[in-house]
């Protein structure tokens, strides 16, 4: 009752789409030409009554009460059957076979300078990859893990010295819809994946503290023994300068410390095993550019917290704040950014109160004032 399907919207007549996720999934994908009011404002904003107004939210969990409490209010709303989830599963499947080509092409000229250049120049500054690794390539499903599995094979290309690559994806327990996603997206960028499943998810779905913190130490621990198994020294995961900086202030802000996301770490339970970011110095904005000129979708996270925030219509994470905190500053300065990612290359240690060395020791100012 009162519902709409993809293939109905352009017989529906004079209409608006209304995304009620919250704004940081709004942000990272939405329906072409959709509006987004979140689901905790909808009913105090300012909606036309002469227009029909589509509803949904990620896969139409929550959508049929907004509806609902919609035509109380005299609108004539509907709720799109599916959600997001279901436009973005015809999406990939309508997508052609050149698709893998000219993304790829678009790496090579007209995203260059920002996504190859930058990611050779991690890779070199950081001395992430030497001859003859072989690196598993951690592939989650989201925008970021899929350039660099594009970005690894462009490299790759280029063949300076001698490194093997395996494109990894491991299924902690997505749903049937968010695994077939991630499969199609893969096999639609030409990314020959190795797939394994684990139950994670099932294993920290009742974690009431820390969830997401214990379910990312439990996705790394898998990575490394397959990666391992597999013959690999090194995994690799495709977080960018935008975590980074985000990493810097949360750590500061709602821990108390200064640290930041390390380009590579050396595991202490996988001997002979070291984690790489070669993504250390993209942006996050040109990820998205590149994602966007290509026409691709991929899905923001797969995880069942992150459905369950999104039938709340509020993701009020930490990083989520963060990163709202940064863009309101780098309106004001633009340097802002920069000026976070270099401040933990420009520690002074005779200006600090007290440090950790390596072992762990701390060293308090006043002991050699």
């Amino acid at each position: 009752m009162w519902k709409t399907t993809i293939k109905e919207l352009n017989n529906l007549g004079d209409h608006i789409i209304v995304d009620i996720r919250d704004e940081y999934a709004y942000n990272y994908g939405h329906i072409p030409g959709a509006v987004n009011v979140p689901r905790d404002k909808l009913l105090s904003a300012p909606l036309p009554h002469d227009k029909k107004l589509v509803i949904y939210c990620r896969n139409g969990t929550v959508s049929g009460e907004a509806v609902e409490a919609l035509r109380a209010l005299d609108y004539d709303a509907y709720e799109l059957n599916g959600g997001y989830v279901e436009w973005l599963k015809r999406a990939i499947e309508q997508a052609d076979d050149e698709t893998a080509k000219r993304a790829e092409e678009s790496i090579r000229k007209k995203f260059h300078s920002v996504l190859f250049s930058r990611f050779a120049k991690g890779i070199v500054a950081y001395d992430l990859i030497k001859p003859h690794d072989k690196i598993a390539v951690c592939i989650s499903g989201g925008k970021d893990s899929m350039l660099m599995a594009k970005l690894f094979q462009e490299l790759k290309r280029h063949n300076k010295f001698e490194f093997e690559l395996v494109f990894l994806v491991m299924d902690p327990g997505y749903s049937r819809e968010n695994r077939e996603m991630i499969e199609r997206n893969a096999k639609l960028l030409d990314i020959p994946t190795t797939v394994f499943e684990t139950d994670i998810f099932e294993n920290v779905f009742n974690i009431t503290k820390s969830p997401c913190y214990i379910c990312a130490r439990m996705r790394r621990g898998h990575l490394y023994n397959k990666a391992r198994e597999l013959g690999c020294n090194k995994i690799a995961l495709g977080h960018h300068y935008d975590d980074v900086i985000e990493t810097i202030l949360m750590g500061m802000l709602f821990g108390g410390q200064v640290q930041t996301m390390m380009p590579k770490l050396k595991s202490t339970n996988f001997e002979g095993m070291e984690l790489i970011r070669p993504m250390y110095l993209v942006r996050e904005a040109d990820i998205k550019a590149w994602r966007d000129y290509n026409g691709l979708n991929f899905i923001q996270c797969a995880c069942r917290f992150t459905e369950s925030c999104s039938i709340d219509g509020n993701m009020s994470s930490k990083r989520k704040q963060i990163k709202e905190l940064i863009a309101r500053l780098a309106k004001d300065d633009p340097e802002i950014e920069q000026n976070i990612f270099k401040s933990v290359e420009n520690v002074n240690l005779s200006t600090v109160i007290a440090y950790k060395d390596k072992s762990g020791a701390k060293h308090f100012f006043a002991d050699e004032y």
